[in-house]
């Protein structure tokens, strides 16, 4: 069978899970034109009132609500599972569906606070969605590769394991960019992914599927993983927050990955949700399973919730990303007027705010992202290739223009030696500038120099890729949308590169507008308590100006 007819037949299969009940009717279905359906959920009158309200509620409300049985785990299921697939049916977000497993684990946790009279853990009956690196036993784990498809798991991910010992149900898989090692979400899979803000805009990668969903509240939350800014581009293309945490704190055993056995630069996992408070929610309740006792890379480290209140209280020091007195700018390439304005926002609120804002002077990121590039393409793109081959799909356009043939050289080990002790050297060093200036409790820089991109268009991703690199933890958080009117294009920058001209040239104030602005707050590494505290601080400081 070729790939062609591999992809037929899981598209068929797929489209054939949603229930007919939940089909959007072809006379209300948004044509193409209508480029936004962020709203549409509410307005299509598809979802019931008590829908509505049940995947508006925030995580612990959620749980609250199912343990006094105002709501059982089985409607709160069956809600998530309804407006999954209309957002599936909007932006083409999921790629293993399996309600009716939800829907049985729901039935067994509603039985268990009956018979028990407590729930079975913080996760209680709270639905969670999963980027397809996760194993689920009994689904398949494609990660954008058509050779992978009907490989079914036998084991699970350790994370899925922590998630049920929790209490959650697990009801869908999303969507991911061939090789997950891209920042839009594209495949020969599903197709692509789309932004409900605008559909003619990138919803970011590589967990574009489960920003594009929660976006949509068909999740209330989402485990996305992070390599290079693919949890963060995500939350930020998608008005959502999301974590990118230090290598260590949850657990990433059994994750299926591209390049598996690279660890110069570790992938990790983390969650994308609504609301900072369901970031801080989950990672408690996952480190409450105590994960160091199922992955040996895991530090010991429980939930500390005095470092969370410490960040999200009192006044504090934030530096701000600057060269040549341009706030955002990281000397690399030059962010668009969106996201500009929205650092000047920031600024301006958290010093409305009675905090302290400084210059922060990004330190060698120009050397910095080349490093972390050639760390990504070490193999010269074989392994990536290599799965291509299996089943002999071709590349999506990223993929084979940062892995096709010729793409890069493949590195050998002493030469991979030798970028480890430089990767090490330059923590080092970015470590004794910041304690060179103790008294900054975090800086702030763009997530990507531009709000969400026009498909095919992501150029630069340096601004998340650096803090991989030095394995900070980084909250994302929204801050505006792009307005035409107000973001005009600076027809007399000069750029500094090529590069920085591309990305230049690629605004264009008419198509942007309307598309979500959003900022990373990076802290020093394992604080990531500390970190989300502080990233509610931004937030209560942008709502209140």
């Amino acid at each position: 069978m070729g790939w062609e007819e591999l992809v037929a037949k899981k598209r068929k299969a797929l489209a054939e899970l949603i229930p007919e009940k939940w089909r959007i009717p072809a006379d209300i279905l948004p044509a193409d034109s209508q480029h936004s359906v962020i709203s549409y959920p509410e307005t299509s009158s598809l979802l019931s009132d008590e829908e509505l309200t049940i995947t508006q509620l925030t995580v612990k409300e959620l749980v609250e609500k199912i343990a006094s049985r105002k709501y059982s785990a089985v409607q709160v299921c069956e809600a998530f599972c309804h407006r999954a697939a209309i957002a599936h049916q909007l932006v083409n977000c999921l790629v293993e569906i399996f309600f009716d497993a939800a829907v049985e684990r729901a039935i067994e946790l509603d039985d268990y606070l009956f018979k028990e009279g407590k729930t079975v853990g913080p996760l209680h009956g709270v639905p969670i969605s999963l980027k397809d690196q996760f194993r689920v036993k009994g689904v398949e784990c494609s990660m954008g590769y058509v050779a992978w498809l009907g490989n079914i798991d036998e084991e699970e991910s350790v994370m899925t394991t922590l998630l049920r010992k929790a209490g959650a149900v697990l009801y869908v898989k999303t969507s991911v960019p061939q090789s997950v090692m891209c920042c839009e979400t594209m495949n020969n899979i599903i197709g692509r992914t789309l932004n409900p803000y605008n559909r003619l805009l990138s919803c970011g990668g590589s967990s574009g599927g489960e920003a594009a969903l929660i976006a949509l509240h068909g999740s209330s939350i989402g485990i996305g993983t992070d390599i290079g800014g693919s949890i963060r581009t995500p939350a930020a293309f998608n008005g959502l927050w999301g974590i990118r945490p230090s290598h260590g704190r949850m657990p990433f055993a059994g994750i299926r990955s591209s390049m598996d056995g690279q660890e110069t630069v570790h992938c990790v996992c983390g969650p994308i949700a609504h609301r900072a408070e369901d970031l801080a929610y989950f990672m408690k309740a996952i480190l409450e399973q105590e994960p160091w006792h199922y992955d040996p890379k895991v530090i010991e480290i429980p939930w500390r919730e005095e470092k969370y209140n410490e960040g999200r209280t009192g006044k504090k020091i934030f530096g701000i990303t600057t060269v040549n007195g341009v706030m955002g700018f990281d000397g690399v390439v030059m962010p668009h007027p969106p996201i500009l304005r929205g650092i000047q926002m920031v600024v301006n609120a958290l010093r409305r705010a009675g905090h302290t804002v400084v210059e922060w002077q990004p330190y060698k990121h120009k050397y910095a992202v080349d490093l972390v590039r050639k760390i990504y393409r070490a193999d010269g793109g074989e392994d990536i290739r290599n799965a291509l081959t299996l089943s002999g799909e071709p590349a999506i356009s990223e993929v084979a223009h940062d892995y096709g043939p010729g793409a890069n050289e493949k590195i050998d080990l002493n030469t991979m030696w030798d970028i480890q002790i430089k990767k090490y050297k330059y923590q080092q060093e970015y470590m004794a500038i910041w304690m060179e200036r103790n008294e900054i409790n975090a800086w702030i820089q763009p997530e990507a120099p531009h709000a969400a991109i026009r498909h095919d268009q992501y150029k630069y991703n340096g601004y998340a890729s650096v803090i991989s690199l030095l394995d900070y933890p980084a909250v994302v958080v929204p801050v505006t949308f792009a307005q035409k009117e107000t973001d005009i294009k600076d027809l007399n920058y000069k750029p500094i590169s090529d590069l920085d001209m591309q990305v230049h040239d690629e605004y264009q104030a008419d198509v942007y507008h309307g598309a979500p602005v959003a900022v990373q707050i990076i802290g020093r590494r394992l604080q990531e308590e500390y970190v989300i505290g502080l990233a509610e601080q931004v937030g209560r400081a942008l709502a209140s100006s």
